[in-house]
Order: structure tokens, then C-alpha cells, then sequence
């Protein structure tokens, strides 16, 4: 029993086929079946001949994952545990608006970077998700909202540049014509700032979208906030965000968590205000979302406007982020598999 195919990216669904002797056009159609109309079997593939169908089942074999729990919140966002093959679940979030639908999606099962207001990194880590399972998230969000997914971001569970290449070939297929056709500017990666990831990160042709989480721009505070990174001095982390965009020529987006009475006061907002400078960027300002055991509180809300207030009078774009699904624990920081 070979590779299943969920575990190849494009081109490698092309040198799979050329292998077993088949046309090149072959991959297209496979690749449609898989990441545009949602084959959840080869039999379902009516115009690849049985023969390759047969073989396939054994070199590639196809694995549907289901959704084991799906929960709705008032405000209409839906939260989805899905569950793959082998038993490992993570989750995902379909999020609608007036004319969107984004899509919340995890590149890992877990997360092994153990930010404290997060309750993924409490759960600890399970292992990398594959191409295929980080777009069959998205899949099912369409099927179930029964409308064409505009948007997607990889904030779900996971730190993405640490399953690099299954995460941009995911990417691409979510791009390509031959899946779900999404613009790439409206692919957005959420990373906790690994340095070697944006580098890299800033090379592909594509226009895909970062974001950063930065959450404090005190070291001492970050290192707090986020413990995996405290070999990662903030000087390090703004050089890449700047040869990242005199590679890309594209923003990034910077997001700040605001928690009460940790980084939420006037150094620390004159430390925010200081990093973004010599940065294109946007800040996400975010009320931290309640996660047992962590004992941080949202901050106040004027505290938020002042930040939006000085930030936007240091020409520095910045918004408040409109929680969305907390109720379902299904907002930002709170996805840990809760059924």
C-alpha cells in the first residue's frame, strides 16, 4: 500500500501518474476530482478508466475524513471537528458575512508552540495534517454552507511554516483553477514569526497573504505570551518582516491579542506603535477570547479604541477584530477539540 493521495501536492500527483505510464492530462482530472468536486472515492471518478482506478486504490489510496461534531453559533458562525482516517481530528471554522464565506483552517493536529492564552497549545501536538486534509476542511464548510468559500485562513490549529511544504502545496491547490479557483490574495497563512518560514515564505510567486502574531512588541512580555519563541528576539523578527516585503512588495499583518493588564498599557502601546514603523503593515487589535486555566480578561474596550486611536494617528492601518463564534468556543485561541 503506497502514499495515500491526500499526501501529494500537484506536482506530485503529476510525477505519481507519469510513473504508473498515464497521459499528463490525467492529473488534471484527478486533481479536480479530488479538490473541486469532492470525490470522496476513485469509483466516483467516472472518466478515469477502471484499470487506473484499481491501481490507485493501492499506490495512492483515498481517504474521505467526516465531520464528528459541528456546533452553530448565534451570530452564524460554524465550528467543525473533522476527523481523518487514522483518528486524528482537528477543527476548522466557517465564517459568513454579507458577501463572504471565510474558512478558519488547521494545518496541524495540535499545536507544539504552547502560546498561553491559546487553548490549542494546552492540548498539545499530534502531528502535521497533509495537503489534501488541510483543503478537504474547506470542502466540507462549502458543502455544508452550500456557498463558494471566498476566503481562507490557516489560523485554525497548528503553526504553519512548521509544515511548510504540506501547507503550500495546500495553498496551491486552493489557488488553482483545477480546485477551488480562490484568489490568492484571499489566502492568508497566520504565523507565530518563525524567521527561516518568512523567509522563505517571501520567495514563492505567489501573492498569498501573512500575518504574524506579535501580541507584545516588549520582549520580555512576548517571551510570556508566546514561551516556544524566547530564543527569537523582536530586532530578528522585524528584519524578516522587512526582507519579506523587499522580496514580496506585499504588507503584512501584524496580530495583537489584547489582554487585560499584560500588554495593554501605554509602553506597551508606545512599543507597538515603534515596531510597525519601517513596516508595511496592518494591525489586528483582538480581545482575547476566554480559555480556561489562562486567567487573562479581554481588555477594556476603551483601552482598544485608544490603541486603535494612536495607531491610526501614526499613519499605521489598524482595526478591532469582531469576535466571531465564542460562544461555540470556536473564536480566536479557543479551538481544542471540545465536542
Amino acid at each position: 500500500m503506497g502514499e495515500e493521495i491526500k499526501s501529494y501536492s500537484y506536482e506530485g500527483i503529476k510525477k505519481l501518474l507519469a510513473r504508473l505510464g498515464q497521459p499528463q492530462f490525467r492529473a488534471k482530472q484527478i486533481v479536480q476530482w479530488l479538490y473541486q468536486k469532492g470525490a470522496s472515492s476513485y469509483d466516483e471518478m467516472s472518466n478515469i478508466p477502471a484499470s487506473l482506478k484499481e491501481v490507485l486504490e493501492k499506490e495512492a489510496p483515498l481517504h474521505p475524513p467526516v465531520i464528528s461534531d459541528k456546533r452553530v453559533s448565534s451570530d452564524g458562525t460554524r465550528k467543525y471537528i473533522i476527523r481523518f482516517h487514522d483518528g486524528a481530528e482537528t477543527e476548522m471554522v466557517g465564517i459568513p458575512s454579507k458577501d463572504r464565506l471565510t474558512v478558519c483552517f488547521s494545518t496541524q493536529v495540535g499545536c507544539p508552540m504552547g502560546c498561553t492564552f491559546c487553548a490549542t497549545g494546552k492540548e498539545g501536538f499530534t502531528r502535521n495534517l497533509l495537503p489534501g486534509e488541510m483543503v478537504d476542511q474547506v470542502m466540507l464548510v462549502q458543502e455544508d454552507f452550500g456557498e463558494r468559500v471566498s476566503n481562507v485562513v490557516g489560523m485554525g490549529q497548528g503553526e504553519p511554516l512548521l509544515n511548510y511544504d504540506n501547507v503550500l502545496a495546500a495553498l496551491r491547490f486552493l489557488n488553482s483553477p483545477d480546485g477551488l479557483n480562490i484568489g490568492a490574495r484571499r489566502i492568508t497563512i497566520s504565523t507565530c514569526g518563525l524567521l527561516q518560514g518568512i523567509d522563505q515564505f517571501a520567495r514563492e510567486p505567489e501573492q498569498f497573504t501573512l500575518a504574524i502574531s506579535l501580541h507584545s512588541a516588549i520582549q520580555e512580555t512576548r517571551d510570556d505570551i508566546m514561551p516556544a519563541l524566547m530564543n527569537q528576539k523582536l530586532p530578528a523578527l522585524k528584519r524578516a518582516v522587512q526582507r519579506y516585503q523587499e522580496e514580496s512588495g506585499r504588507r503584512v499583518t501584524y496580530e495583537y491579542v489584547m489582554i487585560n493588564g499584560v500588554n495593554d498599557d501605554a509602553e506597551h502601546l508606545k512599543a507597538l506603535v515603534h515596531f510597525c514603523r519601517g513596516t508595511l503593515c496592518h494591525v489586528n487589535l483582538i480581545p482575547v477570547n476566554g480559555v480556561e486555566g489562562t486567567g487573562y480578561a479581554p481588555s477594556a474596550s476603551d483601552a482598544s479604541a485608544l490603541f486603535l486611536k494612536e495607531l491610526t494617528s501614526k499613519g499605521i492601518e489598524a482595526t478591532i477584530r469582531q469576535s466571531r463564534g465564542a460562544d461555540i468556543a470556536g473564536a480566536c485561541g479557543q479551538l481544542k477539540n471540545a465536542k
